[in-house]
């Protein structure tokens, strides 16, 4: 495939003590159909990663592993807000680059 299809963004807040574990951990993740993951630091604990898909199709493969993933560092994050959670997610199809 010339260009991803798929992308997922998730927002949410680290704890600062718990920056470079966090990091440490998102370094071994890796999924089948994933081409390839950016982080942004969009404020002084804020992050929103990004993540590009082969298809919607890998994307939902995966999404038992990015649960498993998750688990492993949600005590990291603080709370976005109670409807939230600590994470603020969202995907779709890429529509234009």
């Amino acid at each position: 495939m010339s260009s991803p299809g798929f992308m997922n963004v998730v927002r949410y807040r680290l704890k600062p003590e718990l920056v470079d574990k966090y990091f440490e951990k998102l370094a071994e993740f890796n999924s089948e159909g994933l081409i390839t993951k950016y982080v942004a630091k969009t404020g002084d604990n804020d992050y929103c990663f990004v993540g590009l898909w082969e298809s919607e199709e890998a994307i939902a493969a995966a999404r038992p592993k990015m649960i498993s993933h998750l688990d492993q560092v949600r005590d990291f994050m603080e709370e976005l807000s109670p409807e939230l959670g600590v994470t603020d997610p969202v995907s779709g199809p890429i529509v234009a680059n």
